[in-house]
């Protein structure tokens, strides 16, 4: 019987649905021939004619709510398919010219160049993907669901909510790289991403993230941080203090937190680490199984790391800067590179 609880949940599919394909399976799995309501209405003939009544008005009432949902939820659909379509359905390898005759290179560009150069040199490629995300891939493929907590650490910026977002992370370009490729493979995404946070010395509602991700066979802890200590070591030296600190992501498991000593007070504690001593630089660990799972890759056979950078504090580190205003203002307190890039 198709009770209660059930309908609930299907209405709720409904309302989440982010395509046609989705929102069609779901009324054949619903209202089709072989549908739950049919078989419903035929398990009904067995019961007895005061429960066939009572039931049978639930049921009816049911397929109602059903039908009209969908209908509105088609609606919803074909008013944001202009928008859907304008999105690419994979990533796009990137590249930015360095040669330039007048002025200089921002420095966010200046350090992703250079993390570039450090990854492709690992055998990584580089790529890029729409800043404009649906919520399927910033983050339903990356084991968030809509009633996930974890929502609520983003506050997110929708253009047309639910499905329509400024990504609030570059992992939303790893999903669409797991989707796309067949392992194995490693790839590294630098890329503006947007949330409504208050704007202070160490946090900014436009920032940059650096993301990367390998899936291959046997991959461990042991490959993600040592990939990790090569770029710490590469951008601040063989003598840089780091640590790794268990933390958690829903799209990884175990997660890491990375942590660099704060620059500005030395590990003494300052307004910048917010008197932590430390910086939090980022985050990564191993890929979850379910993340790998959606993608359509077995988890089995196949593993894989993951680590976003906040790209605008290792800028911050780069050239000493104590506050993130410095890079998005028109106040250019930083010095331009005297060397020809």
């Amino acid at each position: 019987m198709l009770t209660q609880k059930i309908g609930k949940e299907y209405k709720k599919n409904i309302k989440n649905s982010s395509s046609f394909q989705e929102l069609e399976s779901l009324r054949v799995k619903l209202l089709g021939r072989r549908g739950l309501l049919k078989q419903a209405f035929t398990d009904l003939k067995k019961s007895n004619p005061t429960q066939k009544k009572i039931q049978g008005q639930k049921l009816n009432k049911l397929k109602n709510n059903f039908e009209k949902l969908i209908i509105q939820k088609t609606k919803e659909l074909k008013a944001l398919k202009p928008l859907a379509s304008t999105l690419p359905s994979s990533p796009t390898p990137r590249n930015i010219s360095q040669s330039h005759k007048f002025g200089h290179l921002h420095p966010i560009t200046v350090t992703e160049l250079e993390i570039n150069s450090i990854f492709r040199s690992l055998g990584f490629s580089v790529y890029d993907g729409p800043e404009i995300e649906t919520d399927e891939y910033c983050f339903q493929r990356l084991n968030v669901p809509p009633d996930h907590p974890s929502r609520d650490l983003q506050d997110s910026i929708y253009i047309r909510q639910p499905t329509f977002l400024l990504r609030t992370q570059t992992s939303s370009i790893e999903a669409r790289l797991l989707k796309k490729e067949k392992p194995p493979f490693k790839a590294a995404f630098p890329g503006r991403t947007y949330r409504n946070e208050k704007v202070n010395k160490s946090n900014h509602f436009i920032f940059h993230q650096y993301q990367g991700v390998a899936v291959d066979k046997n991959i461990s802890l042991k490959d993600l941080i040592g990939t990790l200590d090569t770029l710490f070591k590469h951008l601040y030296g063989p003598k840089a203090k780091v640590r790794y600190r268990p933390k958690y992501y829903p799209e990884v498991e175990p997660g890491l937190g990375l942590d660099l000593v704060c620059f500005s007070c030395q590990g003494q504690g300052c307004p910048l680490c917010k008197g932590a001593g430390w910086l939090e630089m980022g985050g990564a660990g191993l890929i979850h199984p379910h993340v790998l799972k959606i993608a359509g890759i077995n988890p089995k056979k196949w593993h894989g790391f993951a680590f976003g950078l906040g790209l605008d504090r290792w800028v911050m580190a780069k050239y000493q800067l104590s506050d993130i205003r410095t890079l998005l203002g028109g106040n250019l307190a930083y010095k331009p590179q005297e060397k020809t890039l």
